[in-house]
């Protein structure tokens, strides 16, 4: 789907220019704008979920409109003793079978499906934990354009063209609203900024897209690291949290974590939830296990996930590998 090794360059030297603007604001002044790709190029690979791209934005705690001050009043899992963050977010997924060359439908594979949709979240941040409340309305099928924009970068980089988006799963909206809870646990640093700590995390998630309850880990460990909440990541998936404050120029930590999911509904699965549809008989529970790095760089991090997850469906042969980047930066 992409040339990986030139966008992570790219994303490398975009932090370092922003290591070199002075010393980080302890909170952005504006916002944080959060980009992420998750491909399986990374894994050398091309098949199952091949393709998720956000653009997300993040309002620090002045940023926050009344009103919804007021809808995070009246939230029961919010405790109310810490900041509220809104974001938005676009995004789009891209799901196809493991032989691109089949003009029909693959007997016992996945079929191919894309993903277009937009969220809306709000969020209250304390040092230890985040509460995290989101919204997301979207539309599957050829509406998504994630046929149209597969084949045309597959066209740009010479790779073997996608040819059974015909029988995509058709046209439907999407709703779906989602709660996940992060708190930061055995936390151990030293006077010379080196730290470790543990994030624990559950969460729960109902709509037309996916239906599931999901809970987990993530182990950090590294120097002057930010106040985060782990690497971003695309739903469905490990939270993490796009939103962080540096406590140094510089920082960096490893991380590993995983995530365990019992799924009630996965649409691209499944198949489509109005009409008759291709679809393939859905595990009921999947996990994944992922492995990184982040750089912390002035008013920039940068990450990079290895993701290793199990088999979605009966008759997939191998778990599935992929890879994320993602790039915030406070304005």
């Amino acid at each position: 789907m992409s040339r990986p090794g030139s966008l992570i360059t790219a994303l490398i030297l975009a932090a370092w220019t922003a290591v070199q603007a002075g010393e980080p604001p302890a909170e952005p002044d504006m916002g944080i704008l959060v980009l992420e790709l998750e491909n399986d190029l990374f894994a050398g690979q091309d098949r199952h979920y091949t393709n998720g791209v956000r653009a997300s934005w993040i309002t620090p705690d002045g940023g926050v409109p009344g009103l919804l001050r007021d809808v995070g009043g009246l939230i029961p899992f919010f405790p109310g003793d810490g900041e509220l963050k809104n974001s938005w977010s676009i995004g789009q997924n891209m799901y196809t079978p493991r032989d691109l060359r089949a003009t029909d439908p693959v007997p016992d594979d996945r079929p191919y499906a894309g993903w277009l949709y937009v969220s809306g979240g709000l969020a209250e941040v304390t040092k230890r934990r985040m509460d995290r409340l989101q919204l997301t309305l979207g539309v599957i099928g050829p509406a998504s354009l994630a046929d149209k924009t597969q084949q045309e970068i597959h066209r740009i980089v010479g790779a073997p063209m996608p040819r059974g988006w015909d029988h995509q799963l058709g046209n439907e909206p999407t709703l779906m609203v989602s709660y996940e809870r992060q708190v930061h646990a055995l936390e151990r640093g030293t006077s010379t900024g080196w730290q470790m700590d543990v994030i624990r995390h559950w969460g729960a998630t109902l709509g037309t897209p996916f239906t599931l309850i999901n809970s987990g880990l993530t182990l950090r460990a590294g120097r002057n690291l930010p106040h985060d909440f782990g690497p971003s990541r695309i739903q469905p998936a490990l939270p993490g949290s796009g939103l962080f404050v540096p406590r140094a120029r510089r920082g960096w930590y490893v991380f590993a974590g995983v995530d365990v999911r019992a799924v009630a509904w996965n649409v691209f699965l499944d198949g489509s939830t109005f009409r008759d549809s291709p679809g393939v008989d859905r595990n009921p529970l999947v996990g994944d296990a992922q492995a990184g790095a982040v750089l912390s760089l002035g008013r920039a991090r940068l990450t990079y996930t290895h993701v290793f997850r199990s088999q979605e469906f009966t008759d997939q042969p191998e778990r599935e590998d992929f890879g994320a980047v993602s790039l915030s930066w406070l304005f």
